[in-house]
């Protein structure tokens, strides 16, 4: 009997050690399942769904909790009476935009034959007139232009003398050495390409509609020619000024090159962005290639920057030595964003979406705070965001610290209070000085357009044609935002740079995008 209770007892603890070996197994498929469930939602989202960030107040205030250790008169403040505004169109509102644009006039006019009153055959006179002005574009022309050198000598020497002394007119330097290419044709084809995102097959396609058989790899030829023999020292000038900065911004995407040296085609290549931030007085944006993400990338090229860093939450920034890291509260704000919308969908308890809410509300209180000091000087942001974003803060670090406990840390929502708590010492940067911004948002916005070029012209063959790719992007994206037009700035700087001594020491400052003895067309004409 006693064996048979012995038996029985040990039966039981192998069912209940069983059972809690279920119950945990259970506990952590079911944490599998809802973290598949919202990644499927979030994927539905991104193919289907808008891709704007922006948010309805009015769903981020519904049901969040009452806790009165997160509540402040900064997050909880009471909303502004709504007002309906309608904007009327002005009067003369078109002549005002077109008013920078040249005019060809067309008089049409009675002969004289006409002129004649059809009741009493007398003479008429004009009373008024009335105008119809319509945009007229002319397309891309080509035209070949030959330069005529006149050669002199002396008659009387070359009858009388052993040496005969020769004068040659001046005639400019050409941008490409017994060359068909001129500043104008280098300067449009890498506007369409590097501003327009129109890869070269296409302008190849374009040229040969317009009567011009030259093949694409004559056209990537011009550039690399012209970019390595002039501007890459144009690049070194605008880099050494870089450097000169207090305040950058970094980020980096990947580039595929298929003539890689030790790597294979499909393997992936890096891009990097730096640039100036916003209150500085000369903007610059320069990008870099590299054929990884290795950390002694960003290293080298800031090799004698210290300062403020924006960048992203990449770890490879970190080892930089004396810069002082900026984290981006766009992306943090993008987190819990994407786990409100890994959620929505999701059966009544399978989620915790108000914290998701809560935490997304906390980003754009602090965002509401920037668009109102946007324009301010550097220290009245910071004495502003001292008064009004430090609460917030404070605020959302207590409940950060809270919900860590609370949230399981694989879903989306655990994720976003981990991202956020791993990257507040960079986070909380902005608020030790003016300048820096809440977001890196402006690197993101710079490289865009190389982003978007990449989905058109895919890969870059050489390692040379990424170089001059990062090269041609620097100067594009560094005249557009000192208020250039790209191809009117490149056209000039290939006509000025031939005739300079590249060996010497180049005094380039009179060419720089940011210089006061530019021509007028080189200015964007709303921006001048």
């Amino acid at each position: 009997m006693k064996n048979t209770d012995e038996n029985t007892q040990t039966t039981i603890e192998e069912l209940e050690k069983k059972n809690l070996q279920l119950e945990n197994q259970m506990k952590t498929l079911h944490l599998k399942l809802q973290w598949y469930e919202e990644q499927f939602r979030l994927s539905q989202q991104k193919r289907f769904g808008s891709s704007s960030e922006k948010t309805d107040e009015n769903q981020l205030t519904l049901q969040l909790f009452n806790e009165a250790e997160v509540s402040s008169s900064v997050l909880l403040a009471e909303p502004t009476m709504e007002t309906i505004s309608y904007k009327r169109k002005k009067i003369g509102d078109r002549a005002e935009k077109l008013k920078d644009l040249p005019v060809e006039t067309i008089h049409h006019d009675l002969s004289d034959s006409e002129k004649v009153c059809s009741a009493c055959d007398h003479a008429l006179h004009e009373m008024s007139t009335q105008v119809r002005k319509e945009l007229k574009i002319i397309p891309a022309q080509v035209k070949v232009t030959e330069h005529v050198q006149h050669i002199y000598s002396c008659r009387h020497c070359e009858n009388h003398s052993l040496a005969t002394p020769i004068v040659k007119a001046k005639m400019p330097n050409p941008v490409i050495p017994k060359g068909l290419a001129s500043p104008s044709a280098v300067a449009f084809i890498m506007t369409q390409k590097f501003a327009d995102g129109l890869p070269l097959y296409r302008q190849e396609k374009q040229l040969e509609r317009m009567g011009i058989p030259l093949n694409r790899q004559t056209l990537s030829n011009w550039m690399i020619s012209s970019t390595t023999r002039w501007l890459k020292p144009f690049y070194e000038h605008l880099y050494h000024q870089l450097l000169k900065e207090e305040v950058l911004h970094a980020d980096e995407t990947v580039l595929q090159v298929l003539d890689e040296p030790g790597k294979n085609a499909q393997s992936k290549s890096y891009m990097w962005l730096y640039r100036t931030s916003g209150k500085t007085q000369r903007p610059i944006v320069l990008f870099d290639y590299r054929a990884s993400r290795a950390k002694k990338n960003p290293q080298d090229f800031l090799n004698g920057f210290s300062g403020f860093l924006h960048v992203d939450g990449y770890a490879g920034y970190e080892s930089i030595e004396g810069v002082e890291l900026a984290g981006c509260w766009a992306h943090v704000r993008r987190k819990f964003d994407e786990a409100l919308k890994a959620l929505k969908g999701a059966p009544p308890g399978a989620g915790r979406s108000t914290t998701a809410k809560k935490g997304l509300e906390f980003c754009n209180r602090l965002f509401a705070i920037e668009r109102k000091i946007k324009g301010l000087s550097a220290e009245d942001c910071l004495n502003t965001r001292l008064k009004d974003s430090q609460p917030v803060l404070d605020a959302f670090l207590a409940w950060l610290k809270e919900q860590r406990e609370l949230v399981t840390p694989k879903s989306a929502t655990g994720m976003a209070i981990s991202y956020t708590l791993n990257q507040w010492p960079k986070l909380i940067t902005f608020m030790k000085d003016g300048r820096v911004e809440i977001d890196n948002n402006r690197a993101e916005r710079s490289i865009k357009p190389f982003v978007i070029g990449r989905k058109n012209w895919l890969f870059a063959a050489s390692t040379s044609g990424a170089n001059s790719s990062a090269i041609s992007y620097s100067l594009v994206e560094t005249a557009k935002e000192n208020g250039l037009n790209p191809f009117f700035y490149l056209k000039y700087l290939f006509e000025e740079l031939p005739q300079l001594d590249m060996s010497a020491n180049l005094e380039i400052d009179h060419l720089m995008p940011w210089s006061k003895d530019l021509p007028a067309d080189c200015y964007i004409q709303f921006k001048k």
